[in-house]
């Protein structure tokens, strides 16, 4: 598949020299990562909240195979290419990678971002921080909007279905 975004799209091992040519246009970088396997609303609440705090969203994404050891065989639903040109059609997003660790520590020691965001329910001590603050930068926690989890949405959906499916016999 030939991608729609190109230019948004950056491969891991291209990554330090996109950061270098960020920085040296003297833009904040603010970075946020996460699986976002069936984007939702609360995703693009965080995501444009995270946009507000610098001049460069770079958004990093788990790897499938990332995702199947940290969440579960079963997910994602959605392929990373795939996610990636869902989050780089967006125009909050400034560029999309991806990850192939369960966390991204090691990619964000290369990034070095002025601001992590992450959700406040990871919280200030998140496996994000140590990395973030030994390089300069700071945390901003963004509030979760109430039942929009994808896994929340995963069982709304199973139930509905289910539901549906005893109705029918």
């Amino acid at each position: 598949m030939q991608s729609l975004f190109p230019d948004k799209i950056v491969d891991p091992f291209h990554l330090a020299a996109k950061v270098l040519a960020i920085r040296s246009n003297g833009q904040t970088i603010v970075t946020l990562n996460g699986s976002f396997d069936l984007l939702h609303a609360g995703h693009l609440y965080i995501l444009t909240e995270a946009k507000k705090q610098g001049d460069c969203l770079i958004v990093a994404l788990n790897s499938d195979t990332s995702i199947k050891a940290y969440k579960n065989i079963d997910r994602p639903y959605i392929p990373l290419i795939y996610r990636l040109e869902m989050l780089a059609a967006l125009a909050c997003v400034d560029y999309v990678t991806w990850f192939e660790e369960t966390d991204p520590r090691t990619l964000l020691a290369a990034i070095q971002p002025d601001v992590h965001v992450t959700g406040v329910e990871y919280g200030a001590n998140c496996v994000e921080a140590e990395t973030v603050l030994r390089y300069g930068g700071r945390l901003h926690l963004v509030d979760r909007i109430p039942g929009l989890a994808t896994s929340a949405l995963i069982k709304k959906i199973v139930a509905v279905e289910t539901a549906c499916a005893s109705s029918r016999h």
